[in-house]
């Protein structure tokens, strides 16, 4: 997706991204109640009525926002764990992964608090009269939980993890390090200092990764 600078007006064909851009701007910077449909056309310059001509209403432009998050998200931590120095064990280097996806997971949203907000909200009309789809639209499974429950599968075929609980680790291990995130982003902990944080980061993934392992 091409990046649009905010206020800049519109100037060529492919409004529908432009839109898109401006409403993951709007995420950005305060999170996914900023994302309105008339800001957007506003921070575009074109009128309401040409941006209703590419969406329903505030509720399908903030599902479009909500899987550009997600993605970013598992690109966060898909980075973070090509970072990771590999190791001749393969347990260890599979434990490695583990904490290193839980480690981008958890920087970003701690670097971008809007967007993760905007990539777990549950899209509402803004009002009474915007039209809802006759279906709602089929969920795919969400990457950063695909991501973790597959290295937590690579740890347990190293033989560090019984395979008959590999799916309940991995939702277990989702809900430790989102927990966590939401703590740093909204809760009590986002007022530590950098260094706290990290030390609570560390003991956390250590902990995912020891729970993971002892199954």
């Amino acid at each position: 997706m091409a990046a649009t600078s905010a206020g800049k007006t519109y100037h060529h064909g492919d409004l529908r991204n432009a839109l898109i851009c401006a409403a993951v701007d709007l995420a950005t910077e305060g999170g996914p109640e900023r994302v309105v449909l008339r800001e957007a056309a506003r921070r575009v310059g074109v009128s309401p009525t040409a941006a209703y001509r590419h969406f329903d209403g505030r509720g399908e432009l903030l599902r479009t926002v909500r899987a550009h998050a997600r993605r970013e998200l598992a690109a966060a931590m898909e980075r973070a764990a090509a970072r990771e120095p590999g190791a001749d064990d393969p347990g260890l280097a599979a434990e490695r992964r583990v904490a290193a996806l839980c480690r981008g997971y958890v920087g970003f949203a701690v670097e971008q608090p809007g967007l993760y907000r905007a990539a777990f909200c549950v899209p509402r009309p803004a009002a009474a009269d915007e039209p809802a789809p006759a279906r709602p639209p089929a969920e795919p499974e969400i990457r950063a939980f695909a991501l973790l429950r597959e290295a937590l599968e690579a740890l347990a075929r190293q033989g560090a993890a019984r395979p008959g609980t590999r799916p309940a680790t991995a939702a277990a291990a989702w809900s430790a390090v989102h927990g966590l995130s939401l703590l740093l982003v909204d809760g009590p902990l986002r007022r530590l200092s950098a260094q706290g944080r990290g030390v609570v980061v560390e003991a956390t993934l250590a902990m995912v990764v020891s729970g993971s392992a002892a199954g």
